[in-house]
């Protein structure tokens, strides 16, 4: 099996779909993007999707497609990027996968038995009334009670995942047993690249993007969103920059203070991002710190050198 990918991760704003792009002229290749926001249509500028230029200079795959009306899961995620993966190799050129989705990129690292994953959407939308109702604490306690090792690796904040872990031990498969299931894909060989910058550079990307949304017209994107029928209930509306300024929108926030949110709260993402990516111990990182030079040179030649590998 000669079959291979590259996986370009990192925290957000921090430059992966520019290096993506160099990589994809370079290498002969076309990008899948690992963006749980840029694949909805009508979500362009705060989902910071690659603008005509760059899609006109690379390929790029599940970035506008899907309807954000729609309920997109991790397990439909990865059906829909494999496919694409495949039709990459069946041209002849190189899949090149680029994203900030921890789930998504797992999903193709690993064969992973979505089937063991819970779905009863009742019962998570009674743990969601009991949340609104008793706060992340109570809901935490529930956690502990059904299964004590998961709540303590899980954060009380974190409610999201307080939902998925209860769900799954009251299913009788609790969480670390769906974790098991994962093994690392036999599809095809894969490249994992991390990009970093200095912290304070970062945080000041971050904040300059999240002025250029506004700048570029995110509040009549959202309204736009609105007069769809979306709503804070919606996923695809619960993403960074959405929700915020529709709690603006509902009078939660005044309109500075929301901005000041979508910041502080894409900064905490770019944190959890990096955390999650540092547990990969099969990762080659870079340093894309301003004055840095010579890391994209350093990039091509550990892909090169992979490409050529025999196994």
């Amino acid at each position: 099996m000669n079959r291979k990918i590259i996986i370009i991760v990192g925290p957000t704003a921090v430059g992966k779909t520019e290096y993506a792009i160099k990589a994809a002229q370079d290498f002969n290749g076309e990008i899948v993007s690992a963006d749980s926001m840029q694949l909805y249509k009508f979500m362009d500028i705060g989902s910071a999707k690659p603008t005509a230029e760059e899609q006109a200079a690379a390929r790029h795959y599940l970035v506008d497609e899907i309807d954000p009306r729609d309920d997109f899961s991790v397990a439909e995620y990865s059906r829909l990027a494999k496919k694409y993966i495949n039709m990459i190799f069946d041209k002849g050129k190189l899949p090149i996968v680029s994203g900030g989705t921890g789930l998504y990129v797992n999903s193709l690292m690993y064969d992973m038995d979505f089937a063991s994953a819970p779905k009863d959407m009742e019962e998570r939308e009674k743990l969601r009334a009991y949340l609104a109702e008793n706060g992340p604490e109570k809901l935490h306690d529930i956690l502990k009670s059904e299964d004590p090792s998961a709540a303590e690796r899980i954060h009380p904040n974190n409610t999201k995942k307080v939902i998925r872990a209860i769900e799954a031990a009251r299913s009788g498969n609790p969480i670390p047993s769906f974790e098991r299931s994962f093994k690392r894909t036999q599809s095809y060989e894969y490249l994992l690249i991390g990009l970093d910058r200095d912290r304070q550079e970062l945080y000041d990307r971050i904040n300059m993007r999240v002025n250029i949304m506004i700048d570029a017209g995110l509040e009549n994107e959202i309204k736009q969103l609105m007069n769809l029928g979306l709503s804070s209930d919606n996923i695809s509306m619960k993403g960074i920059g959405y929700k915020e300024m529709i709690a603006y929108f509902d009078g939660e926030y005044g309109r500075d203070e929301a901005i000041e949110l979508v910041k502080r709260n894409s900064r905490r993402y770019a944190k959890r991002q990096l955390t999650w990516f540092r547990r990969y111990d099969d990762i080659h990182w870079f340093d894309l710190t301003a004055g840095a030079a010579g890391e994209y040179e350093r990039m091509k030649e550990l892909i090169r050198a992979f490409l050529v590998r025999e196994h």
